[in-house]
């Protein structure tokens, strides 16, 4: 059973404590509780990048990395969202991490599935990207599922090599899947 999440957008002030590690001032800005792996090192390089994009567009924030939120049992259990808003082709770039406690209990699929409906419930978003290490099995799986792809390869400084995969955005609107029926 897929657990129920929703991603809950951060501001500028809680991008900042959380690239600084201050979990204290991340709580203190953030919506809902976030938790200590949010704030930990692991994290603090996504929410440097997240915290110098809302400096330069604040409206940015509602599609960057926010923070996977439980909503029946009331934690944070990882972040995701997109890379940017989309581009001048309407492609969107969506990144997730899971909590280690909480791996293997449906969020990364929640999560996915709920950013996969906010990319088709907006006319600008038309492509939707994932990039995944080769080695990692288990993205790779949950983005098959979903019709993701391959178009090809790139390096990321911070995560090496990674294949890139591509599905149209269009493919998980409501409109469209109520007409299938």
């Amino acid at each position: 059973m897929t657990p129920m999440v929703r991603i809950v957008h951060l501001s500028g002030p809680a991008f900042h404590a959380l690239a600084r590690g201050d979990l204290a001032a991340a709580n203190a800005a953030s919506p809902v509780p976030v938790s200590a792996f949010l704030a930990g090192p692991e994290n603090r390089g996504v929410w440097a990048r997240r915290a110098r994009q809302c400096d330069e567009d604040p409206a940015s924030a509602e599609w960057v990395t926010g923070v996977i939120w439980d909503e029946e049992n009331a934690i944070a259990v990882g972040r995701a969202g997109f890379h940017e808003a989309p581009d001048a082709a309407g492609l969107v770039e969506i990144g997730y991490a899971v909590e280690p406690a909480h791996r293997r209990q449906g969020y990364a699929r929640a999560a996915l599935e709920a950013l996969l409906q906010r990319a088709a419930d907006d006319p600008l978003v038309k492509t939707v990207r994932v990039s995944i290490a080769p080695d990692n099995v288990a993205s790779y799986a949950l983005a098959a599922h979903y019709g993701f792809v391959k178009v090809g390869e790139q390096w990321d400084s911070e995560d090496g090599r990674e294949i890139v995969y591509e599905v149209p955005a269009d493919q998980f609107s409501r409109s469209r899947k109520a007409s299938d029926r």
